[in-house]
């Protein structure tokens, strides 16, 4: 099969490489139709990344066909991670925690930047005629969003609605958490985003208040009941600890670096909470698959799509700085 291998840091390349076969038992085999270029594949394609070492297709934002198994012909949207649902967290239905987990683009698992991949038939949700392989793609990131959004909602001690929201970055992962706010019924979204050519798009995907940070805009210090980290750099950190109300919570979601960035000081004595989060649960994870497939969170036309050939040039047009869409999907 053809597939975009990821051979060392800031190459690609698209290669013949052998059909998957199943890494567990009740693995199906998938035709991918489309597949997301997320932040921690860039991270991977940088060298950042030492859970994905090359040779290794990358990709997990995926959609197919099932080619084999009990739901053959069936088109699929795939929850990319695959947990031992024995644990205390898998039980608990926290499967995101499970220590055992895996997800496609590390090994074991190769990623879906490629025209087969193998998954287990529980990762996979039925996608209804009515929407799109490329809409469909939309649920892994966006997921991430839902998922920071529940948590960071259920540590509020207002409710949403009343309360000032403040996202951090205008990528996938942060315009998903402002899909997500305006889902839940939060009355006043800020979105920052330092990429110009992401506001347009951004604009056009919700009723934010846009904003551009580099230039001292945006919502004041210590005017935000919730804030979402959504780019997970240090700078956007201390941003987020400014931000915050005393009282309120910071939810982290990027992976931008591991170095500083929290004023610890002005979180404990202002009481500020902070979540991590990573990914989303099961349940998260077809709950906002479902507000794609009934249209509640959106149109979702706001992603630039390009064949898997010129995957390459898609990474380079992100790291550069030149993609004017969140989010850019390849098909096989």
């Amino acid at each position: 099969m053809k597939a975009l291998v990821y051979t060392g840091p800031h190459i690609l390349e698209v290669r013949e490489v052998e059909q998957p076969r199943a890494v567990t038992e009740g693995d199906v085999l998938i035709k991918v139709e489309a597949c997301g270029i997320c932040g921690s594949d860039m991270h991977a394609w940088h060298g950042h990344d030492e859970r994905r070492p090359a040779p290794l297709i990358l990709g997990h934002e995926a959609v197919g066909t099932v080619a084999s198994g009990p739901r053959a012909g069936r088109r699929v949207t795939i929850n990319p991670l695959v947990t031992c649902q024995a644990c205390e967290h898998c039980t608990a239905g926290r499967e995101n925690l499970c220590a055992e987990r895996q997800i496609i683009s590390m090994p074991p698992r190769e990623g879906a930047f490629a025209e087969y991949l193998t998954m287990p038939e529980r990762n996979l949700v039925d996608v209804p005629d009515t929407v799109t392989s490329v809409q469909a793609a939309l649920a892994e990131p966006l997921a991430c969003g839902w998922h920071a959004i529940r948590l960071g909602a259920n540590a509020l001690s207002k409710p949403l609605e009343t309360a000032r929201t403040l996202v951090l970055g205008g990528g996938a992962i942060g315009l998903g958490a402002a899909l997500a706010l305006s889902h839940r019924g939060a009355c006043e979204i800020w979105l920052a985003e330092t990429n110009e050519h992401r506001h347009p798009a951004l604009q056009a995907a919700g009723d934010f208040k846009l904003f551009n940070p580099l230039n001292g805009n945006g919502p004041g210090d210590a005017s935000c009941d919730l804030v979402i980290d959504a780019v997970g750099f240090s700078t956007t950190r201390a941003s987020a600890c400014r931000a915050v109300k005393s009282g309120g919570v910071i939810v982290h979601i990027g992976l931008g670096d591991a170095a500083d960035g929290l004023d610890i000081r002005r979180m404990t004595l202002q009481e500020i909470t902070f979540i991590g989060t990573y990914t989303y649960t099961a349940a998260d994870f077809r709950d906002t698959a479902s507000a794609i497939f009934d249209g509640s969170i959106g149109s979702l036309d706001w992603v630039d799509i390009r064949p898997l050939t010129e995957g390459a040039r898609a990474f380079r047009d992100i790291n550069e700085g030149k993609a004017s869409s969140p989010k850019i999907i390849l098909e096989p």
